[in-house]
């Protein structure tokens, strides 16, 4: 019989995914950031605002993701 306690525990990811996926969520933020710029300079400040709180989310979950583990 098996202890269930050890098939339970989940590994971690592997630091070249956590990497690759850190990478992945910056080029979003920085079109984010784009989007955030060109809105605001269009006059769109909502636009802009949301945009800018989209880019600010990635780099968290990019943080969150190479920390995590």
């Amino acid at each position: 019989m098996t202890d269930p306690s050890a098939a339970g525990e989940p590994r971690g990811r592997p630091l070249i995914e956590r990497l690759g996926l850190a990478v992945i969520a910056i080029v979003i933020a920085a079109m984010f950031g784009g989007v955030a710029l060109a809105a605001v300079s269009g006059g769109e400040l909502f636009l802009g605002i949301m945009a800018g709180v989209g880019a600010l989310m990635t780099v968290w979950a990019a943080g969150a993701t190479l920390l995590r583990g």
